[in-house]
């Protein structure tokens, strides 16, 4: 699954077009190093998303074409 949509589908960023804008902008991390949207998101990828003024990180837990609000924050894991 693409990474904007990921972001998108648990619910980590409210819109895919602001999760795509923030790929672009080099503030999402994964593993340690900015990707692109079209980045294929893996089981165990840390992600790290540098929105506001803390960043939130999270490892993916799980992979989900379509996501319930339920079910959303069990494709990731909050780190610390």
């Amino acid at each position: 699954m693409r990474l904007d949509k990921y972001l998108k589908i648990s619910r980590i960023i409210k819109r895919r077009t602001v999760a795509n804008e923030a790929c672009d902008a080099g503030r999402v991390l994964v593993n340690g190093k900015p990707e692109r949207a079209s980045y294929a998101v893996k089981v165990g990828d840390r992600i790290e998303v540098q929105i506001g003024s803390n960043p939130l990180k999270f490892e993916v837990t799980a992979i989900n074409e379509y996501a319930k609000k339920e079910e959303a924050p069990q494709m990731y894991k909050v780190l610390s």
